[in-house]
């Protein structure tokens, strides 16, 4: 099962990668918060302090990855050429 499915690139989501180190990505339906924390620390090498999720009203289920201290969401938005 892939977790992680894409990142969110609408400008609510690039702002919260600026403001409040927060980066949100189209998650699993099935993904639990340890799950989508487990990903997120393994795949990119950082530190998560919080995992909120979301599910839409059209179906999906979304998740709002807050890093660490020390751990930069920028970084990340990087890997993923978001920006």
């Amino acid at each position: 099962m892939a977790v992680l499915i894409e990142p969110i690139k609408t400008e609510k989501a690039i702002g919260k990668i600026e403001f409040d180190n927060c980066i949100t990505f189209k998650v699993d339906e099935n993904a639990t918060k340890k799950d989508i924390k487990a990903a997120v620390e393994k795949l990119f090498k950082v530190k998560v302090a919080d995992v909120r999720t979301q599910r839409g009203a059209r179906g999906g289920k979304r998740a709002v990855v807050k890093l660490a201290k020390g751990s930069k969401a920028e970084d990340i938005s990087a890997k993923l050429k978001m920006a």
